[in-house]
């Protein structure tokens, strides 16, 4: 079994007994003399790779901190993680009152040897059930699992199933491929509206003259080819959560009605004489800075300190590469399905190439390259020749000799081919960020579809991704 429990007891007599049963049942245990003890140590391995306990036994009635602020703690830092009391013969109001208060089960001291083994083992197998339930619900919400035990994704899903609950706005900011839509959803599917409507506005992917009537909605005849009423993303995520993608990507004009919607909770369609009241919570997810974006006067700042009441970083995937062997196998056996492949494998030389390189394109750029490696698959392993197919990884850290020596011939070259060199870079990013996609490509750089195509040629680059 070899779970991990924490035992709170103030007497150390009680502790020691305590830890010898559920040791000798197989269990493995950490004693604390303090409710503030345990806590200090729940919240240090939140924060590392350590093993964190899947039940708290705790006495009711300690010097200072008791067992109910404890048992209050614990639920307020992970619902899901069972408090089992301990409690003194004749004390059985003190035991009503901490199961109403969310404690699993309750023992009377002197507790039976094998009670208590049974009452733990009980905790553990509930605690199980409850996490596979929450990770079915979760993926059932998101549309995908979310792949990660890394001390980062560990931190961020604490955080925002923590923040989830609160139902104030967030703000959800990383780098183009990061995942930051599956951090949305799990926001909405870790909250009280999780029964309520999903619903997606992606801000860069619709006409800054339409953004208004789609978010808000519209009456009939409020326009030229408004021939019957709409309603707008608001109104369809009343009771639920709103998640508005590249939310940097909103013209000015458009931004001031947003700031009423979360402000006040009303919308007004485009045409109607009235404003309608609406019950949503807003996340908000960008690739850009809005602090940044807000000083220099292209986001209003006022509506940056109203989503970003909570603000999370979704790290990229180069600050998390002991997640990518396990990113790698999930995309592996997704696409074998997808492409009706035998057990097709990546040998062991080949994730650890891919586990090493920059992924400037984050998860959406590795999830790409297994796809195109396996769909060239010439036989049941995929080696490291494969890796011909992805090209040079000539954006390696900084760690890299070679990127050192290229960025010393960049400072030594003249002014006019740095600035070629930085422009052919540039436009290959924006290329690859867009998965190929050439007018977005060319609106996040500020050209015409026409030019972006032309300097492309001019510089050799493919247009093909």
């Amino acid at each position: 079994m070899n779970e991990l429990v924490f035992i709170v007891d103030d007497e150390a007599s009680m502790r020691f007994m305590l830890a010898e049963v559920l040791d000798a049942a197989g269990f493995e245990t950490r004693s604390f003399d303090t409710a503030p003890a345990a806590l200090a140590a729940l919240a240090a391995l939140e924060e590392s790779d350590a093993k964190r306990p899947s039940v708290v036994l705790t006495d009711l009635a300690m010097e200072g901190s008791d067992g109910m602020a404890l048992l209050a703690s614990v639920r307020e830092r992970d619902e899901s993680l069972p408090v089992i009391v301990l409690t003194a013969r004749g004390s059985e109001r003190a035991a009503v009152a901490a199961m109403k208060a969310g404690a699993y089960d309750y023992l009377t001291k002197p507790a039976d040897i094998d009670e208590l083994a049974r009452a733990v083992a009980r905790a553990v197998e509930a605690k199980q059930l409850r996490d596979r339930a929450r990770a079915h619900e979760v993926e059932r919400v998101v549309g995908a699992p979310i792949i990660g035990a890394s001390a980062p994704i560990r931190a961020l899903l604490r955080d925002v199933r923590r923040l989830a609950r609160l139902g104030a706005p967030l703000l959800l900011r990383g780098e183009t491929g990061t995942g930051k839509e599956l951090f949305a959803s799990l926001a909405h599917a870790a909250s009280a509206r999780a029964g309520g409507p999903l619903v997606r506005f992606n801000c860069a992917a619709i006409a800054s003259e339409l953004a208004e009537s789609e978010l808000f909605g519209h009456v009939r005849g409020a326009f030229t080819g408004a021939q019957r009423a709409h309603a707008g993303y608001f109104a369809r995520a009343h009771r639920g959560t709103l998640v508005l993608d590249e939310v940097g990507e909103l013209p000015l004009a458009i931004q001031a009605k947003l700031l009423r919607a979360l402000q006040h909770g009303e919308v007004q369609p485009v045409g109607a004489g009235r404003v309608e009241t609406v019950d949503v919570r807003v996340v908000a997810s960008t690739n850009r800075d809005l602090r940044a974006e807000a000083t220099a006067g292209r986001f209003r700042e006022d509506l940056y300190y109203r989503l970003a009441v909570f603000e999370l970083v979704v790290p990229p995937l180069r600050d998390r590469r002991e997640d990518i062997p396990a990113l790698i196998e999930h995309f592996r056996q997704r696409f074998c399905r997808e492409f009706s492949l035998d057990d097709v494998r990546l040998s062991p030389g080949l994730t650890s190439a891919l586990s090493a390189r920059t992924w400037a394109g984050n998860v959406r750029e590795l999830e790409s390259a297994v796809a195109r490696m396996l769909a060239f698959a010439t036989s049941d392993t995929v080696d490291v020749e494969a890796l011909e197919r992805l090209g040079p990884d000539d954006r390696a850290g900084p760690a890299s000799d070679a990127a050192d020596a290229r960025a010393q011939e960049d400072r030594d070259a003249p002014l006019r081919e740095r600035l070629q060199s930085f422009e052919r870079a540039e436009l290959a990013r924006a290329l690859d960020s867009c998965t190929g996609n050439q007018s977005e490509a060319a609106r996040r750089l500020g050209l015409t579809r026409a030019s972006l195509i032309d300097k492309c040629k001019r510089y050799g680059i493919s247009l093909k991704r």
